[in-house]
């Protein structure tokens, strides 16, 4: 099946290339604030990182089609010793711009991640109360939804028949369950380099689980592809933003340029 995949070069704070109304997914990890892996220093102020959410926000709502799912992998940040709670800001920003909350899933990664940090090590110095600073094994998967209700019988059937779930899969994985273990994406894999990239499984579970094949997903923070790649090995058409040019290059790798893939 023949997939379409448009990449903008610029600023989802405004989407003005997606009509309204149009995508049937959107599923992103926005980069953390001032992270020193991620963006560091791009953000004078934590106020003006939640104006960023807040306008990109209000354009998912609007891009989204009603009764539709809007997925952000997203995590409080530890940034020169303060602990920024950006998952509770951003819960609150997406629903004053009008999505329903839906559920939280809490992404576990493999306990071999961490060693015990200089942040965690002060208790084994100061065995004492009030010396606690646990190191972070744990991200958010936060799901929203436009509106109350999905149409399922707009559906055809012999597009819901295409986009069965496997019940073997969901089952042997859990992923009925809150808490999904997934591996990271490791440090220095080739085209994931400066690029806080969340690993292919997590996409691929949101997008088997939320959208039908044929529809479009959205990542208005697209970084090296990742959505965009999974999105059409399912058989999904996609729509990646990305405010840096020199990623170019590394999606168009990723996503397979040429392999029945339209990009444009």
């Amino acid at each position: 099946m023949a997939t379409y995949h448009k990449l903008i070069i610029g600023n989802c704070m405004s989407m003005e290339e997606i009509p309204s109304n149009s995508v049937h997914l959107m599923v992103t990890s926005p980069p953390y604030f001032n992270a020193p892996f991620d963006y560091k220093g791009l953000f004078k102020s934590y106020g003006q990182y939640l104006g960023v959410l807040r306008k990109f926000a209000r354009e998912t709502y609007r891009v989204l089609q009603e009764g539709r799912v809007a997925v952000l992998n997203i995590d409080d940040m530890l940034i020169n010793g303060e602990k920024v709670p950006i998952t509770a800001d951003a819960t609150k920003i997406f629903l004053e711009v009008g999505f329903r909350y839906r559920d939280r899933i809490i992404w576990k990664k493999p306990e071999g991640y961490l060693r015990i940090s200089r942040r965690s090590g002060v208790i084994l110095q100061n065995p004492y109360p009030m010396y606690f600073y646990p190191d972070n094994l744990l991200e958010s998967i936060i799901i929203f939804q436009k509106g109350k209700k999905f149409n399922y019988r707009s559906i055809p059937k012999e597009v819901r028949d295409a986009s069965k779930i496997d019940k073997k899969e969901f089952s042997d994985n859990k992923w009925y369950m809150t808490l999904w273990e997934m591996n990271n994406v490791l440090p220095g894999s080739p085209l994931e380099k400066d690029i806080a990239a969340f690993p292919e499984e997590l996409p691929y579970r949101i997008i088997k689980l939320f959208s039908y094949k044929g529809e479009t997903v959205l990542d208005p923070f697209v970084g090296s592809g990742t959505t965009m790649k999974v999105a059409r090995d399912l058989g999904r058409n996609s729509i990646g933003i990305e405010i840096k040019k020199s990623l170019i290059p590394i999606i168009k790798k990723k996503l397979g340029f040429g392999k029945q893939t339209t990009f444009f």
